[in-house]
């Protein structure tokens, strides 16, 4: 996750994400970088617009569950021991 939060981090901060921020960003925190990870976010970030990806992700986590706007019930129904309508009868 320190990736993506680095990431978002040098997003907000106008910044380019590219491995050599990352590596300083990173470090800074006290994280050892793995260049294996590094290379793999700044890789699959590329050409992504950050800023509209959150408006996606937070418009999609605004729109309710379709089962959760209404609670459905289930009524229970109390079965007779049949040995108590054998006695009434």
């Amino acid at each position: 996750m320190e990736y993506v939060y680095t990431a978002m981090l040098l997003n907000a901060a106008k910044q380019p994400i590219n491995e050599e921020n990352v590596k300083k960003v990173l470090a800074v925190a006290g994280i050892t970088p793995s260049d294996t990870k590094i290379k793999a976010l700044v890789t699959s970030l590329e050409g992504v617009n950050i800023d509209e990806e959150k408006k996606k992700a937070v418009f999609a986590a605004a729109a309710p569950a379709s089962g959760a706007a209404g609670e459905t019930k289930v009524e229970e129904t109390k079965e007779e021991d049949p040995s108590e309508e054998q006695k009434e009868a």
